[in-house]
């Protein structure tokens, strides 16, 4: 899989929402005037929210990618177009353990590469030959695209599709034109054949094509096709409402932004099309480690909600390969990738590759098995709750421990520094402490430090930056009684949703 996120054509839709303020613009874009100063711009970047559709994603916390295709039986990671399709042949393929394996990992989405770079298609489209009807699968009826989407809905499971614009089979590819129809066609039969999609990924790869020329892809078509037909859905990666985080390491920044600039140029274009989905491009290089502080906040004449997710393989390849199985990533392996991934604000996005039979293999399923029995030995119980909890300057001090996401603490007045003391249900030994926002109203956290009272005085334990829908950060084990959280910087007033403290599992 190869990106190029620092020049992707994206589009957007953004609401506004303000909390015990007067409401602003209630367009799709926030614009930032000339005559705007610092605290003008801070205030408009505490304001920005996100859509139904990115929100219900980032709450997901946990996606799965299913790599499968013709490399699965050529021993390749990219496919040049030319296989024998005679050797696709996964005799004993049941989706259902696929989506059954992921579910009880906590997986709550799935996206199945229906189409990658190969041009190889998994269901029998009526626009190429270099489909599954041309394979011993099934003596040419089988559909994979369909008994996918069958076991998501038997399980309850979120439905997403992989479509690569890149196809180094198709003969009109490179021909923009014509390839930018006939992908709008695949488009079409997977969007309306397949019941509810969740989310659409588009990789970023963009190769030549045969006639030698490089394809320039119609995005924007594509984007208003997917909102038309499944408005619901997220589009990812070179798309309006998810980013690509930069690597494909598993790893989120220490500082990562929802909340991203635009560039002027394309500030115009969206002010002069209020309340519609826009094609843009987010200010700077997508792979910088600094994407939306106050410095690059500043070089804006627009704002936009765009989060990242983080894209891994269990493996070290993105398709399934014999000689890796011995190399699968460990129940630990998979929990450090929790922590730097939904752990610093992003979503997971996990990729599981089917072996040759069509079956998740042995040793990634009990890896998975293991993360999620270690997930539950860790988090199910917050060593916070049951607290007394003191906040001079804050308010619903009763919402930090509840559990429930939709209730948050706040400070009064403009206040946007606070201390909240916890007094421990007892002398309590941890070492993650878990921080969320309410990022329904916006993300503002800046700097936070967590103290624990231990021999006498209060030691500083953990420090952050960015906190968003979920911060986790581990430290040396702490037996305290008391912990103090301190907001040191935030944009407008905190809005914390939960705090939890908890013990990893050994």
């Amino acid at each position: 899989m190869t990106y190029t996120g620092c020049s992707a054509i994206i589009c957007f839709a953004l609401t506004l929402m303000c909390m015990g303020q007067p409401a602003v613009a209630q367009s799709g874009d926030v614009s930032i005037l000339p005559t705007d100063n610092e605290a003008d711009i801070i205030r408009k970047a505490a304001h920005v929210v996100p859509s139904a559709r990115q929100l219900r994603w980032q709450e997901l916390e946990l996606t799965a990618f299913f790599h499968f295709g013709i490399n699965t039986f050529t021993d390749r990671e990219w496919g040049d177009g030319k296989e024998d399709l005679s050797v696709f042949n996964p005799a004993q393929l049941d989706a259902r353990q696929w989506i059954k394996v992921a579910k009880e990992a906590g997986i709550k989405q799935v996206i199945l590469t229906a189409k990658h770079h190969d041009g190889f298609c998994l269901w029998p489209s009526a626009y190429t030959d270099h489909t599954i009807k041309n394979t011993p699968y099934k003596n040419g009826h089988g559909d994979i695209v369909k008994e996918f989407a069958d076991a998501c809905r038997e399980y309850g499971m979120g439905f997403g599709l992989y479509l690569s614009p890149w196809d180094r089979n198709s003969p009109s590819y490179g021909d923009s034109a014509k390839y930018n129809d006939l992908f709008m066609h695949w488009l079409t039969e997977l969007l309306t054949n397949y019941g509810k999609v969740d989310e659409v990924w588009f990789d970023g790869a963009n190769g030549e094509g045969p006639n030698g020329k490089k394809q320039v892809y119609a995005f924007e078509a594509w984007y208003q096709l997917i909102r038309r037909l499944q408005p619901q859905a997220v589009i990812a990666s070179m798309g309006p409402d998810v980013r690509w985080v930069g690597t494909e390491t598993g790893q989120g920044r220490l500082t990562e932004w929802s909340v991203l600039p635009l560039n002027a140029t394309q500030q115009e274009n969206i002010a002069a099309n209020s309340q519609k989905d826009m094609t843009f491009a987010p200010l700077g290089n997508m792979m910088n480690e600094d994407l939306g502080s106050r410095q690059q906040l500043m070089k804006a004449s627009g704002l936009i909600w765009y989060p990242a997710e983080t894209d891994v393989s269990i493996r070290p390849g993105w398709f399934y390969h014999d000689k890796d199985d011995a190399k699968v990533r460990t129940p630990t392996g998979l929990m450090d990738l929790y922590f730097s991934s939904v752990g610093r604000n992003g979503v997971l996005l996990l990729n599981i590759p089917p072996n040759r039979q069509g079956l998740i293999s042995d040793a990634d399923v009990h890896s998975l098995q293991g993360w999620r029995k270690d997930m539950e030995a860790t988090f199910n119980v917050n060593l916070a709750a049951g607290a007394v909890v003191k906040s001079a300057n804050g308010r619903h001090a009763e919402a930090l421990t509840d559990g429930n996401f939709t209730t948050y603490w706040t400070t009064r007045g403009n206040d946007t520094t606070a201390t909240i003391d916890f007094a421990l249900a007892g002398e309590k030994t941890f070492d993650i402490v878990g921080l969320q926002e309410e990022i329904s109203v916006g993300q503002r956290v800046e700097k936070f430090r967590l103290e624990a009272y231990e021999a006498g005085k209060w030691t500083t334990i953990a420090e952050g930056t960015t906190i968003g829908y979920k911060r986790l950060i581990q430290f040396p084990a702490v037996t305290a009684r008391a912990v103090r959280l301190t907001i040191l910087s935030s944009r407008l007033n905190p809005t914390i949703a939960e705090f939890g403290l908890y013990k990893l599992v050994e």
